[in-house]
């Protein structure tokens, strides 16, 4: 309705003699001449405005505005007559329900639009001006939605946005005219004390303290588990990754990168006058009396700078209990009956950003009690977990897993945490241990469960010791969750499912599979992230494979045999329970 309440208009300005007139040096954009069509503003004023902006239709408003040839009211109202379309009072606007990262923050400022819900295929977008078609066409790219224009007033529009967005750029010119009116004690390194250090550039540089502290802030409360600081030549870079995906959150001037590198360094005990090499790092940031949130810091050489990336670590994560982290009811009994085990090793296997860690200290939560010793290595330790002996591994000075837990053997262990199992000497200590009354927990970087007994045969562990010391082995990858406000459900052919995985006697009509739709409340349909998992224990069955040198194959059919799912037949199972998307299971799970 509204297109062709455009055209009509178009057509109608054009055979208007004096929107032809020869006085125009351009002609005049949709706004104007749907204010002159319906008289709130005169030819010669309206091509004077255009002239003043140099032709740039997202300035042509504002310049009509302070000027004083009209109000916003006025504007928003005759637009809302002239193109039929609806009028919205963003005064009763709940910024709190509006659909987050829709449209890029840079994009909603260039051309004064905002996101207000999605539905079936097309996104309601309230503008100050629907004729803009290049802002239309901007977020059809970006979204990959129709646009659904709603008329808002300039002024409320433009408060509105800056509330939802949050602009970094904007927190930046604030903080350069406000006091930084913000404790740098907030900012802690380890429980080591700072006031031996200069201060001096800190003061100096209140505006990026406040920036990071506002990007820590907002990242913790997005519910991100990464930052991202990218140089590039002309831009500098911050993206958040949120359910598991990047996402960018501003764009800011080159300049601020050596200044941002150099607190982040400054506050994680790194070496600042260093730019050549990577360099790791944590610190802490007191959000209460009770709140710290740990970070861990990590710097990359790139060419137009330090990339510096931010991993948030919240201990609380630990101690959300099994049952938040996915499982299936056979599974978690499984991995219970095996850390219930005197000894032995389990191991928990992923790409990086699967979970793996969590999992690990979910099941050292559960095992941790006053009559138990229990010691980790790691590189470095993420969750700090009290009661626990926690050691982080450092080459440079000769402490390495091996070494670790060497000295772990000789401090009276029950239970041992290696962060990973990197090379032969490693893994022979920790199969020791765990042939010699220790329980002992680790990581692995394979694809699945089966995969990883041959991953540590190439190792060059012989079969007769991973036969008698492993006694489960789990993979898991981490799907996002659908939300279950907004999710609906989807008609996906048959075909498809099966060739997803389904077989026929499951696709009986019991179930129906859905999609991500997107509201306020969720991140483009999804909300939060789920675990699947291949939770494989070690039978006599499967032992005599290991003994005989079987391969990944023999050992995957053995273990379905015996009813162990695969990684895609644990998140097909989560598709029939409504708890995830198809897309999302074929993209994080591999047969």
């Amino acid at each position: 309705m509204i297109e062709h309440n455009l055209l009509q208009l178009s057509r109608l300005a054009s055979m208007e003699s004096t929107l032809a007139s020869k006085s125009f040096a351009t002609a005049l954009p949709g706004l104007g001449r749907a204010l002159i069509a319906a008289g709130r503003v005169d030819e010669a004023t309206a091509g004077k405005a255009f002239e003043q902006v140099k032709g740039d239709t997202t300035a042509f408003l504002p310049e009509l505005i302070s000027r004083g040839v009209v109000t916003a009211s006025e504007v928003a109202h005759t637009l809302a007559d002239t193109l039929a379309a609806p009028l919205l009072d963003l005064a009763s606007l709940d910024y709190d329900s509006l659909p987050k990262d829709l449209i890029d923050a840079k994009l909603a400022r260039q051309y004064a639009v905002l996101p207000l819900a999605k539905k079936r295929g097309r996104l309601v977008v309230a503008t100050a001006d629907p004729t803009l078609q290049e802002a239309a066409e901007k977020i059809k790219f970006t979204t990959q939605l129709g646009v659904e224009w709603v008329v808002a007033e300039y002024d409320k529009l433009q408060e509105a946005i800056a509330a939802v967005t949050g602009s970094a750029n904007e927190a930046v010119g604030n903080f350069i005219a406000t006091d930084f009116g913000f404790d740098d004690a907030s900012f802690a390194t380890d429980g080591e004390d700072d006031s031996g250090k200069d201060d001096t550039s800190d003061v100096e540089d209140a505006p990026i303290v406040r920036f990071l502290h506002k990007m820590l802030v907002d990242a913790y409360n997005m519910r991100a588990s990464d930052l991202h600081f990218e140089p590039f030549e002309h831009s500098y870079r911050v993206r958040f990754r949120i359910d598991g995906e990047l996402r960018e959150i501003t764009s800011l001037p080159p300049g601020i990168k050596e200044k941002l590198a150099s607190r982040i360094k400054v506050i994680s005990r790194l070496d600042i006058s260093e730019k050549r090499v990577p360099q790791d790092g944590r610190m802490k940031l007191k959000l209460g009396p009770e709140r710290v949130i740990d970070f861990r810091v990590s710097t990359l050489p790139t060419l137009f700078g330090e990339k510096i990336v931010i991993r948030i670590l919240d201990p609380s994560s630990a101690k959300m209990g099994i049952d938040a982290l996915g499982y299936e009811p056979i599974e978690k009994e499984r991995l219970l009956e095996a850390i219930a085990r005197p000894y032995g090793m389990i191991l928990v296997t992923g790409p990086t950003g699967s979970g793996k860690t969590v999992s690990l200290y979910t099941c050292l939560n559960l095992l941790n009690k006053p009559g138990v010793n229990i010691s980790t290595a790691e590189d470095p330790s993420e969750i700090n977990l009290p009661g626990v002996n926690q050691v982080n591994v450092n080459e440079k000075a000769g402490l390495t897993f091996a070494t670790a837990l060497k000295a772990f053997l000789r401090q009276d262990p029950d239970i041992i945490m290696v962060g990973e199992i990197r090379d032969l000497e490693t893994a022979d200590i920790a199969i020791k241990a765990a042939q010699t009354g220790h329980l002992v927990l680790s990581t692995l970087h394979t694809n699945d469960a089966p995969t990883t007994l041959t991953r540590m045969r190439n190792m060059g562990i012989a079969p007769f010791n991973i036969a008698s010391s492993v006694i489960l082995i789990t993979a898991q990858r981490l799907g996002r969750r659908l939300c279950p406000a907004c999710k609906e459900p989807i008609d996906v052919p048959r075909d498809a499912l099966l060739d997803a995985g389904f077989d026929e006697e499951e696709l009986d009509g019991s179930w129906v599979p859905y999609r991500p739709v997107g509201c306020g409340k969720c991140n483009n349909g999804y909300k939060g992230r789920v675990g699947i998992y291949e939770v494989m224990p070690i039978t006599e069955d499967l032992q005599r494979i290991i003994l005989a040198d079987g391969s990944a194959l023999e050992i995957a059919k053995q273990a379905r045999q015996e009813g162990v799912r695969s990684l895609r037949r644990s998140g097909l199972h989560k598709v029939k329970l409504g708890v995830t998307s198809l897309e999302e299971v074929l993209a994080v799970t591999n047969e």
